[in-house]
C-alpha cells in the first residue's frame, strides 16, 4: 500500500524549491536554443496526441528533480490503487472507478457483490441497444414517428462534460454523415434555460434524458417539471418521451414514468462521468454506438499510457508534476485553457469543474489543514477569440498565469479558404505558434507600453484532427492530470463538500426558514 503524506513533508519536494527561478525561458526559447527544446520536450499522449512542454520553466535539473518527487510521492502506486479498486475516496468512503466504464486494464473489481467492469460494459450496451432501436425507428413517439432530437437534463458533471464532448464532435460528425440526432443540453435552474431549448425544438420529435444520481437534484428535477409541463400543454405522454440516467436506488429507477433507466452508481463522480452512461445515452442517440466506443478507446488508450513510472514517458503525470512546481514553488495562482479549436468551446468549462471541484480543497485526505497552496484557479476560451479578449492581460499584466494550449492541424469539415496565401486552419495553426513564442519570448521596446516580458511559460497538445479517439485521450489526460495533482497535494479529489453549503441554505430560503443576512437577502428578491 502507498504511503499518503502531505507535500511539505516530502524531501524531493525540498529539493525541487531549490530549483525556483533556474531556468530563464526567454533565454532558452529563443533562436537555436528554442529549436532544439521543441524537439526533445516532447512526448506523446496517445491517439497522436503530443504534450510538448519546451515553452514550460522546465530544464533537465528541475525535471529530474521532478522524478524524485513521482518516485518519493508514489504516484505510480497510487493510480494503480485507484485503478484497482482501492477506497481512494477517503471523505465518502469510496472506490473510484470512472475508467472501469472506459476498459482500462487493472483487475476486475468488485464491489456491492458486483463485478464492476461487467456492471459499466452491461449499462452501456443496454445504453447502445436503446440508441440503435431509436435510430431504427424501433422506439418512436406515440405518434409512431422517430425521434430526432435529444436533450439531456442535467447539471455540473451530468452536463459539463457531455456537453463538451457533444459540441466537440458535432461538426465532424456532420462531415462524416455520423450525426444521427441533433442534442441540446438543459441545465441551468433559471426557466429561461429550459423555455430557450423548448423553444428550439420541436417536441413532439424529441426524447428527454433526467439525468441524476440520487434522483433528488432540486435544478433537474425542477427542470424535469418545467418539461414535463410542456409535454402536457401539447398533449403528450411525458413517459413516452423522458429516460433517466441514474442510480439504481434512486426514485427514479425502475419508474414508469421513463421509457428506460440507464444505471450508474457512487463511484464514479459527476465531473469524472462522461465515460458512463451520463455521457454514454446521449453521445450515443446522437453520433451512435460506435462513434461513443471510439472515445472510450481513445480514453483507455491515454489511461494506458498514464501508468508508466517514467515522467518523460507519462504526459498526464509530467503535465500535473509541473502544474505543481508552478503552483507550489514559482506560485502562480491560475492556469488558462486555450483550445485553438471552436469545437472545444465547452472544453475549458468542463476542465473548469473537473479540476477545481476536485482540488480545491484546503485540508487533506485526512480532513487536516494543509500548509500550502493546492488548486488554481482554471479559466479558458478558445483561440483567437481569446486573443481579442483576455491576452491582453497574459502578455502584459502584472500576473503571470501558466497556459495550456491545444492545437490541431487539420480542420474537421474539411473545406477551407484560401486568403492572402494561406487557409483559414493555417492562419489558425499559425496563431497559436505566434503566441506560444510571443509568451516565452517577449520583444523589447523603448515604449514601454509595447514592451513584452515575456518569461511567460506554456505547454501546447497537439493533434492531426479533433476526432473521436483523440477527444477521448484529450479528456483522459486532463482526468489523469487532476488525478496526480491531488495524490501529490494529499487531498481527496473525488468529494466536493464545498458544493453543498449552498444547496442546504436555499432550501432553507426556500421554506422561509430564515432570519439575519439571509432572510434580508431573500426578501429582497420576495421570495
Amino acid at each position: 500500500m502507498a504511503e499518503w503524506k502531505n507535500l511539505d513533508t516530502l524531501s524531493a519536494f525540498q529539493a525541487l524549491k531549490e530549483k525556483k527561478d533556474s531556468v530563464d525561458l526567454k533565454a532558452v526559447m529563443t533562436g537555436e536554443n528554442g529549436a532544439k527544446r521543441v524537439a526533445k520536450y516532447s512526448v506523446p499522449i496517445g491517439c497522436g496526441l503530443t504534450y510538448n512542454y519546451a515553452a514550460k520553466q522546465v530544464d533537465d535539473d528541475v525535471l529530474a528533480a521532478l522524478a524524485d518527487l513521482a518516485k518519493e510521492a508514489e504516484l505510480t502506486e497510487k493510480y494503480a490503487e485507484l485503478y484497482n479498486g482501492a477506497v481512494i475516496n477517503t471523505g465518502e468512503k469510496r472506490l473510484v472507478l470512472h475508467q472501469l466504464a472506459r476498459g482500462q486494464q487493472g483487475k476486475d473489481v468488485i464491489a456491492d457483490g458486483v463485478n464492476k467492469r461487467d456492471f459499466y460494459v452491461e449499462q452501456q450496451n443496454r445504453a447502445n441497444e436503446f440508441a440503435s432501436k431509436v435510430h431504427a425507428g424501433e422506439i418512436t413517439n406515440a405518434a409512431g414517428e422517430k425521434f430526432t432530437t435529444v436533450v439531456q437534463i442535467g447539471i455540473g458533471g451530468s452536463d459539463l462534460g457531455p456537453r463538451a464532448l457533444y459540441l466537440a464532435l458535432e461538426n465532424w460528425a456532420k462531415a462524416n454523415n455520423t450525426l444521427k440526432m441533433e442534442a441540446k443540453f438543459i441545465s441551468n435552474v433559471d426557466p429561461d434555460d429550459a423555455a430557450a431549448v423548448l423553444a428550439s425544438i420541436d417536441v413532439a420529435h424529441a426524447i428527454f434524458i433526467l439525468v441524476s444520481k440520487s434522483g433528488t437534484t432540486l435544478e433537474t428535477l425542477t427542470n424535469e417539471s418545467f418539461v414535463k409541463d410542456a409535454l402536457t400543454n401539447l398533449g403528450l405522454n411525458p413517459a413516452d418521451h423522458m429516460i433517466a440516467v441514474t442510480s439504481e436506488t434512486s426514485p427514479l429507477a425502475k419508474n414508469s414514468g421513463y421509457l428506460d433507466a440507464f444505471y450508474m452508481d457512487d463511484y464514479i463522480g459527476g465531473r469524472f462521468s462522461s465515460s458512463s452512461a451520463v455521457g454514454g445515452a446521449i453521445l450515443s442517440l446522437a453520433f451512435g454506438p460506435d462513434v461513443f466506443a471510439r472515445i472510450l478507446n481513445g480514453a483507455a488508450e491515454a489511461d494506458s499510457v498514464a501508468k508508466n513510472e517514467d515522467i518523460l514517458k507519462n504526459p498526464a503525470m509530467l503535465d500535473a508534476l509541473i502544474g505543481v512546481y508552478e503552483r507550489n514553488v514559482l506560485g502562480y495562482e491560475c492556469s488558462a485553457v486555450l483550445p485553438y479549436s471552436q469545437a472545444l468551446s465547452r472544453f475549458p468549462a468542463h476542465l473548469q469543474q473537473a479540476d477545481m471541484e476536485s482540488n480545491g480543497k484546503s485540508v487533506n485526505r485526512f480532513g487536516e489543514p494543509v500548509n500550502y497552496v493546492t488548486g488554481p484557479i482554471i479559466f479558458g476560451e478558445p483561440g483567437t477569440n481569446g486573443q481579442h479578449s483576455f491576452y491582453q492581460l497574459l502578455h502584459q499584466g502584472t500576473t503571470i498565469v501558466p497556459l495550456q494550449f491545444i492545437g490541431f492541424k487539420d480542420s474537421q469539415i474539411g473545406t477551407d479558404v484560401v486568403i492572402e496565401g494561406s487557409t483559414s486552419q493555417k492562419k489558425l495553426c499559425a496563431n497559436v505558434v505566434a503566441q506560444m513564442i510571443a509568451f516565452a519570448c517577449g520583444k523589447d521596446d523603448e515604449n514601454n507600453n509595447k514592451k513584452f516580458d515575456g518569461g511567460r511559460p506554456s505547454s501546447i497538445i497537439i493533434g492531426q484532427q479533433l476526432t473521436p479517439e483523440s477527444l477521448g485521450a484529450l479528456l483522459a489526460h486532463f482526468e489523469n492530470k487532476i488525478m496526480f495533482q491531488g495524490f501529490l497535494w494529499n487531498v481527496n479529489s473525488f468529494d466536493q463538500e464545498g458544493v453543498q453549503l449552498g444547496k442546504l441554505l436555499a432550501k432553507r430560503v426556500l421554506a422561509h426558514d430564515t432570519d439575519g443576512a439571509l432572510k434580508a437577502l431573500s426578501d429582497l428578491f420576495e421570495i
